[in-house]
Order: structure tokens, then C-alpha cells, then sequence
């Protein structure tokens, strides 16, 4: 007999002005930094840090985003969603994976939450956005 465990962790969050909030009870799939040419100049800093949940319709939002498009790295578009008001970055979706969302690390209410697993585009990295050295890196995309 298998017995699975069903999740207790609550992940939420929103954006600083409070205008958009998630939550979910599903886990993460995937929790890592970037360094992508997209992450550092959305961010102003030298990466993004995120957690990605497998099913968008497992989370609950409330409250109205702002979007853009772009051309990742990959050549796949995402989609940045952010809050209309002072232009928070909460999350992600992606043109070709559309079941999944990816949130800001930040804006989990507990930020504590996020567990980095691997680095991304570590080949777009600066010697100044020093990463925990214990996470494993990619150049590129982790392969699927």
C-alpha cells in the first residue's frame, strides 16, 4: 500500500502595494536563481530568483496584473506580470509552457520559503552577483 502525503505548506505572496496576491498549496517543482540578460535588467540586479509551480490552475490570484512579453534566452516568449501600481515584479508564465508560473522569491510573504536548487545562465553571470557556491550551475537552461 502507497501512502501519499498531501502538502500543508501554504505558499503565498503579492506585490508591495498589495493589489495582487497568490496563494497555493501545491509545491514547487523547480526553485533557482538566473542570470539571464532578461533577469538582471528586469531586476536591476544580477539575477532572479523563483519558484516554480507545476499547475497555474493550483494557485489562486486575486487582483489585476500588469504584463509584458519578451524573448527569453531560450527564444521561448514569457510573460512578466507585475503590479499596476508601483511595478512589483509577483510572477511569470511562459508562452511555451503554459500550465506553469513562476513567483519572485521576494514576494513570498515568507521569503524564507525558497530553497534554491541550481542556477541558471551562470554563463551571463558578473563576478560581483556572487551566488551560494553549494548550488549547482548551468550555463544555460537545466536540461529537460
Amino acid at each position: 500500500m502507497r501512502i501519499i502525503s498531501m502538502s500543508t505548506k501554504t505558499y503565498q505572496g503579492g506585490c508591495a502595494s498589495g493589489a495582487i496576491r497568490y496563494e497555493t498549496k501545491s509545491e514547487p517543482i523547480f526553485e533557482n536563481h538566473c542570470q539571464c540578460t532578461d533577469c538582471q535588467k528586469r531586476s536591476g540586479t544580477g539575477h532572479g530568483s523563483y519558484l516554480t509551480f507545476p499547475q497555474r490552475a493550483n494557485v489562486k490570484i486575486t487582483g489585476r496584473a500588469s504584463q509584458w512579453s519578451v524573448a527569453a534566452d531560450s527564444g521561448n516568449d514569457k510573460t512578466h506580470a507585475f503590479c499596476p501600481t508601483y511595478g512589483t515584479p509577483v510572477f511569470l508564465t511562459f508562452a511555451a509552457m503554459p500550465d506553469l508560473i513562476a513567483f519572485h522569491a521576494a514576494s513570498l510573504d515568507d521569503p524564507d520559503q525558497f530553497n534554491p536548487q541550481a542556477l541558471t545562465y551562470s554563463i551571463r553571470g558578473h563576478a560581483w552577483d556572487t551566488i551560494d557556491p553549494a548550488v549547482q550551475k548551468f550555463e544555460r537552461m537545466v536540461p529537460g
